[in-house]
């Protein structure tokens, strides 16, 4: 496997496909870089390079105790594309990797970037507070970590369903998607991901996405049950400058699996143009 050494001592797991300009990706959570599968066999395939890698704590990477919160997160991205030497890439986001783009360039800048995509992104704030009162309240996030806590993989079981909006009416479900959510989640580490909820839940990337200078492209359906839109993808596209916001009818949060061609064809329309 190909891995790159942290500075505390975390192996990161990253596959890098392609030659080209380079697309490089960021999963959501509980899961894994397999999460981009469609996303990244396509574009490899009209002759971009494409990186991808798990998030310490998520899939192949490290385990450790320490450093799993979303400063160590962005340090560990930038390890990654430091030690690739990846230059003038798109650096696209999904869900928690949307937090983990955010701050990234929040702590980093855009030196090695030329665009930025968040897909169905946790930013700006997921929480409910006075100053953010379109969020979530704190009971939800509560319940999610009693569930990672109390049967993990029941839990993950359970999540794939709204997750990729099979429990709405006509939707198309398939069991292998879900199998392979629960595969991806629970290939990864319990503290890890358990420690992972708050950074998605209460962390704040409002000053983050206020240092964005690349044209950004904002994805995210409207029926998103996990990261409500009107929290999160509205909100984040006042915040950015110039971003674009694209919205997916009934669009739920897993859309780059259930809705892959149509993302797919706007990421390429963006990182071509």
């Amino acid at each position: 496997m190909s891995t790159i050494r942290t500075k505390d001592g975390t192996e990161i797991f990253y596959k890098d496909w392609g030659t080209g300009k380079t697309v490089v990706f960021s999963h959501g959570w509980p899961l894994d870089a397999d999460a981009w599968d469609s996303q990244m066999l396509f574009l490899v395939q009209k002759g971009y390079r494409v990186i991808a890698h798990d998030r310490r704590g998520h899939g192949r990477s490290g385990q450790p105790a320490q450093g799993n919160d979303m400063d160590t997160y962005a340090d560990d991205l930038a390890a990654v594309l430091d030690s690739l030497d990846v230059k003038d890439a798109m650096l696209v986001g999904h869900s928690t990797g949307g937090g983990e783009v955010a701050r990234y360039i929040g702590r980093h800048g855009t030196g090695r970037l030329s665009k930025a995509v968040l897909i169905g992104a946790v930013p700006p704030l997921m929480l409910k507070t006075q100053a953010n009162p379109g969020g979530l309240p704190k009971d939800v996030f509560d319940g999610i970590r009693a569930g990672v806590a109390g049967d993990r993989s029941q839990f993950y079981k359970d999540l794939a369903v709204p997750f990729f909006g099979y429990n709405r009416d006509n939707a198309k479900k398939s069991q292998g998607v879900i199998d392979t959510f629960w595969a991806q989640g629970m290939l990864g580490g319990i503290l890890g991901q358990y420690a992972c909820i708050r950074e998605f839940s209460e962390v704040d990337y409002t000053e983050d996405l206020k240092k964005f200078d690349v044209p950004t492209l904002i994805l995210h359906g409207d029926d998103d049950q996990i990261v409500p839109i009107d929290a999160a993808g509205r909100h984040s596209a006042k915040i950015v400058r110039n971003a674009t916001l694209k919205v997916y009818p009934g669009g739920a949060h897993g859309m780059c699996v259930v809705e892959a061609d149509k993302v797919n064809a706007d990421l390429l329309e963006f990182v071509s143009s």
